[in-house]
């Protein structure tokens, strides 16, 4: 279902905003950090039923918004005192509250449409700015990778084009540095004969405009991009096509990106090679790097992972996941674990998961979690000011992509349904802006088509 040649890994884009430091995808596979802005949202349509309290002289009832509110000259509802005779809710309602019936489900939050992209894209970066806009760069559309950007304004909800990159890329990263520019990185050139560019460039968003900034060590796709408490930023795996010999090279190495001296230079290698894995910032500064292809060219996946220290400059292994899995997302939660989710098993045959795994960094290991309601990979996993992370889209075969999101909830440790997208989606982005919601930009449609179309989730 997605335009991806076979064996080499897809992409999600990096969805990071301002005031934190992520861990992706943001993100997801592709690499790129995620983080939160602070804040509160309301809760927005269906809330829990409930039994409400009665009135003065009123019934008690059930709910499905606040609680029953009884009616003047009635009877007293539970523990009631004026003078009524008290009734079990379940038996008798408030004329002035009528129960809602118990198969109905009301869901919490809702997607709504905002303006479209100027051009239709998969495989994108989507990047929160210090000034609210969110910077969306490269990716493929129906005739090939792309060099040109835009922003959008949360604002004005449209998108206005902006300077291009100066080189066409996807499956690149995107990462928000301290100095407000955005660090493009590597990625792919040609998914068809895929060869990437051994390069980075930043953009300026207070000029509009790219500019080159460097050379990588490789031209890494499916590789992940971290931002440091030091300011600078860990790239780390990904996948090369060796033309000579027509085989892929999957990378152990690692690189820095110093943004003051604008350079890449080598730190030390992972523990193995990966490409299509996930690095999360933990809030003691190190980085869990996990899962991923150890082999592109067997679709070899492992279900490894390590920690990436930054004042040693080494990788050391930690326990590993119980599911072996590319293009799975992760997200750091406020209790400092590290939720994983979906996936798939990497083969030809196209396998996703739902199940869901949490690390934790005290002990140093996975513990299966609760599953999701359906299988996804090539989603993204957003955490939401509420603490709950929202889940949406994928894939859940090579042959369906999903409109479908829901919740996982720290506290309960489930997933719940949420409502679902405007439209079928997978490789999209999330971005979560400063107001709470959540903007949903682009990817692939069911019929295989890129998509130029965005929503809003709010919970």
């Amino acid at each position: 279902m997605t335009s991806t040649t076979v064996g080499i890994p897809a992409y999600a884009g990096t969805v990071s905003t301002t005031g934190g430091i992520t861990g992706i995808t943001g993100g997801a596979g592709g690499g790129g950090t995620m983080v939160t802005s602070a804040g509160t949202t309301g809760t927005t349509g269906g809330m829990n039923r409930t039994t409400g309290g009665a009135g003065t002289g009123g019934s008690t009832s059930k709910s499905g918004s606040s609680g029953g509110v009884g009616g003047s000259g009635g009877t007293a509802g539970v523990g009631g005192k004026d003078g009524g005779t008290v009734v079990d809710a379940a038996v008798e309602q408030s004329a002035y509250a009528p129960a809602v019936p118990d198969a109905v489900v009301v869901l919490q939050g809702v997607f709504v449409p905002t303006g479209s992209m100027t051009v239709a894209r998969e495989g994108h970066t989507a990047t929160l700015l210090p000034n609210g806009m969110v910077l969306i760069a490269g990716g493929e559309d129906d005739s090939g990778i792309l060099a040109s950007a835009e922003l959008y304004d949360p604002a004005a909800g449209t998108f206005t084009a902006t300077g291009s990159m100066t080189e066409v890329r996807a499956g690149h990263t995107a990462t928000l540095l301290p100095n407000g520019k955005v660090l493009i990185a590597s990625g792919l050139a040609n998914l068809r004969v895929p060869t990437g560019p051994p390069s980075a460039e930043l953009y300026d968003p207070a000029v509009g405009t790219f500019t080159t900034a460097g050379t990588v060590d490789a031209a890494r796709g499916g590789h992940t991009a971290t931002l440091l408490p030091n300011g600078k930023v860990l790239f780390a795996g990904g996948t090369e096509l060796n033309n000579e010999a027509g085989t892929w090279v999957t990378f152990a190495s690692t690189e820095l990106y110093d943004p003051i001296s604008e350079t890449f230079t080598a730190t030390g290698s992972m523990t193995a090679a990966r490409s299509g894995h996930t690095a999360t910032l933990l809030p003691s500064g190190k980085v869990l790097i996990a899962s991923g292809y150890d082999d592109v060219n067997s679709y070899g996946v492992s279900a490894s992972a390590e920690l990436y220290d930054p004042s040693a400059g080494t990788s050391t292994a930690t326990g590993s996941m119980a599911v072996a899995a590319v293009e799975q997302a992760a997200t750091l939660l406020p209790s400092g674990k590290v939720l994983i989710t979906g996936g798939n098993d990497g083969s030809r045959n196209y396998s996703p998961f739902a199940s869901a795994e949490l690390y934790d960094p005290a002990a140093g290991t996975f513990t299966a979690a609760s599953n999701m309601s359906v299988a996804r990979a090539y989603h993204t996993a957003t955490l939401l000011p509420s603490g709950k992370v929202l889940i949406a889209g994928g894939a859940s075969d090579s042959n369906t992509t999903l409109m479908s999101a829901e919740l996982y909830d720290p506290a309960a440790g489930t997933f719940t349904a949420t409502g679902s997208m405007t439209t079928t989606r997978s490789g999209h982005t999330a971005t979560l802006l400063p107001s709470g919601k959540v903007l949903i930009a682009g990817g692939l449609d069911n019929d295989g088509n890129s998509l130029a179309s965005a929503e809003l989730y709010e919970e």
